[in-house]
């Protein structure tokens, strides 16, 4: 995504950290599960977990997004307000899910999903931890490789990485998440991914667009994975201008909110800048208010300017102008 992913993945790596062990040593281990209990009431309690975690990452998305709108109007709660109004948020979920793997804890699919939510705490080893277990319990759950991908994506080792998404898609190709995933991660190392798949550079970002372009087809309205396939042709020398513009009108067209649809205005005055198109440039910069974007904004109208003044440049502009938001990765459950 363009800026509101960002954010909220800034904010999650300070919301938790540890647990703390003094909890985890005078807290009281739930009973065992009844050997009798049946596997629709296990399933049901899962779902119950799963349910839980989803409403709160969704009010707690909708904080960071509500906050981000009052910070443009000089509002916002200040960042330790936030953090520990997260904190508390999630605490009951964590809970939830360590009570449930202790109950069931040859359950595979809990682990995904508690790995799931570690991972977007930022507790990646945690996150390994459980994820590992899960792979022996269930190997050839797709959702295991995936999420297991991601993390060596992050720590290594890269090609590792390559070969679990590859797995995953094999045992799952209908599933867009994993193409994106993969896709991204070819994109982010292309050098790993030009020794591992035996390709030249062009050809490793051919790659990343072709899988991007299998999860597009397959998830079509996906707004973080339009803008992630747009900025891979910033990558694309010379610049392929006519699909890049394609590739960000798409985006556009998917976008969600007022941030996200500013954004894309941003990334089209960018190549239409690039292109010479001033005027156009121009226009699209004049849709952008929101303050987010004000030091990018004023940076491409400064070029534009200089390009205006100077009309035979034709020198690529500074890469700081064509600077792009990380790729993302996503867990899947």
């Amino acid at each position: 995504m363009l800026v509101l992913a960002s954010v909220t993945a800034a904010a999650a790596p300070s919301v938790l950290g540890l647990a703390d062990p003094a909890d985890a040593a005078t807290r009281t281990p739930p009973p065992p599960a009844a050997a009798s209990e049946s596997k629709e009431a296990v399933e049901s309690e899962y779902h119950k977990v799963m349910d839980a975690d989803d409403e709160a990452q969704a009010e707690v998305d909708k904080w960071i997004r509500d906050n981000q709108d009052y910070a443009a109007k000089g509002a916002g709660l200040p960042k330790t307000e936030l953090t520990r109004r997260i904190r508390e948020r999630f605490e009951p979920v964590r809970q939830a899910y360590e009570d449930f793997i202790k109950r069931h804890p040859a359950h595979a699919a809990g682990r995904v999903a508690y790995a799931s939510f570690l991972g977007d705490l930022g507790e990646e080893e945690a996150a390994e931890e459980q994820l590992d277990k899960a792979l022996t319990l269930d190997p050839k759950n797709p959702a295991v490789y995936n999420n297991l991908a991601n993390i060596y994506g992050h720590k290594g080792p890269v090609k590792k990485a390559f070969e679990y998404f590859e797995k995953a898609i094999a045992l799952k190709p209908e599933e867009p998440v994993y193409y994106h995933n993969f896709g991204t991660t070819v994109y982010v190392f292309r050098k790993d991914a030009a020794e591992y798949f035996a390709l030249d550079p062009e050809q490793v970002v051919e790659k990343a667009l072709s899988l991007y372009s299998n999860s597009l087809r397959l998830d079509p309205d996906n707004f973080p994975l339009a803008s992630d396939v747009a900025e891979t042709y910033y990558t694309i020398q010379p610049l392929r201008t006519d699909e890049a513009l394609r590739a960000w009108t798409n985006a556009l067209h998917v976008a969600h909110s007022g941030v996200e649809r500013e954004g894309v205005q941003i990334h089209l005055a960018r190549i239409k800048m690039v292109s010479g198109r001033l005027a156009e440039a121009r226009a699209h910069l004049n849709a952008v208010t929101n303050t987010l974007y004000t030091e990018l904004k004023s940076r491409i109208t400064r070029r534009i300017e200089e390009r205006e003044r100077n009309p035979n440049d034709t020198n690529p502009p500074p890469a700081a102008v064509l600077e792009t938001t990380p790729h993302k990765v996503q867990p899947s459950r």
